[in-house]
């Protein structure tokens, strides 16, 4: 009897892991128009043009054509799953911008939220993010 309540445990045990794990990796891609997300981003974008000499003082005002380009789900050689977007961010002197971020599940701070990192067109005065935002593409 305590081999088979011992076998049924860690049965029970291990498809809980794994509906927890297809969970994590199944979200919709409306994950990219996520307005935390969203907002995040123009907190951030605020804060590089405040502290990068030599670029404009702008802020984003609104995201458009909001799109995900890209998915590579968690999996068992893939321990996050990334989602890639794109978007056309309109800048508060009127001009318009291309936008592209990656959105990394349970990569927030201490594993908790969603990691996002972005790269707007003309801002990457330091090639962070490679030519023409091609690490986060």
């Amino acid at each position: 009897m305590r081999r088979l309540a011992t076998t049924f445990l860690a049965a029970a045990s291990m498809l809980a892991a794994g509906v927890v794990a297809s969970a994590a990796g199944d979200r919709t891609a409306a994950e990219c128009s996520n307005s935390g997300i969203l907002a995040r981003i123009q907190s951030k974008f605020r804060h590089q043009v405040t502290h990068v000499p030599h670029l404009p003082n702008v802020d984003i005002v609104e995201f458009r054509k909001i799109h995900q380009h890209r998915y590579i789900p968690f999996g068992e050689k893939r321990p996050i799953a990334r989602r890639y977007c794109g978007a056309t961010a309109q800048l508060s002197d009127g001009r318009r911008r291309t936008i592209w971020y990656l959105i990394e599940d349970r990569m927030g701070f201490a594993g908790v939220g969603d990691g996002v990192e972005f790269c707007v067109s003309g801002f990457d005065r330091w090639f962070v993010h490679n030519g023409r935002c091609r690490v986060v593409r």
